[in-house]
């Protein structure tokens, strides 16, 4: 049952493409609207307390390693993999929020996005300045589906008899 508006009995939803959901905002980043900024806000706050969290468990981490005495060696690469993934996943992430990542790629990357996750981390929390994460992607395929719509959708004006032939 679909839901009405009461007046004739047309539906509240309007026709055509409908914008597609952002994690954590919905489709408030359409119109900015119901709480889009204290989200931006809230998630920017957040994400950097996450990336903080994960830099504390990583200190424990290379704390035991000094504690177990398994070389500077060990402890030197712990270190530089940690930064070298943490690198890659801000910058694909990064990428990710303006064209849409290649799912086989993806999956290929998701031990190396986990391992690097403050990257991933602060990419989200530098994005979020700016827009929602993902905004400007979506807002562009939302628009360019609605043009696509709009054109199929209107009619065309005059007396066709009286059209122009193309040359």
């Amino acid at each position: 049952m679909s839901a009405e508006n009461g007046t004739n009995g047309t539906p509240d939803t309007p026709a055509g493409p409908r914008p597609e959901p952002l994690r954590f905002y919905g489709t408030t980043w359409v119109n900015h609207d119901n709480g889009y900024t204290a989200r931006r806000a809230g998630l920017a706050v957040g994400s950097l307390l996450a990336a903080a969290a994960g830099c504390f468990v990583l200190r424990i981490a290379y704390q035991g390693l000094q504690i177990a005495d398994i070389g500077s060696f060990v402890t030197l690469l712990m270190v530089v993999m940690f930064a070298i993934c943490s690198a890659l996943a801000f910058r694909h992430t990064w990428s990710g929020f303006t064209s849409r990542p290649d799912p086989d790629r993806q999956a290929s990357l998701r031990g190396l996005l986990a391992i690097g996750f403050i990257g991933s981390l602060l990419a989200y929390f530098f994005r979020t300045f700016t827009e929602a994460p993902g905004e400007k992607l979506h807002r562009a395929e939302y628009d360019r589906a609605r043009e696509e719509y709009e054109k199929r959708t209107t009619r065309r004006s005059g007396n066709p008899s009286k059209k122009r032939r193309r040359r």
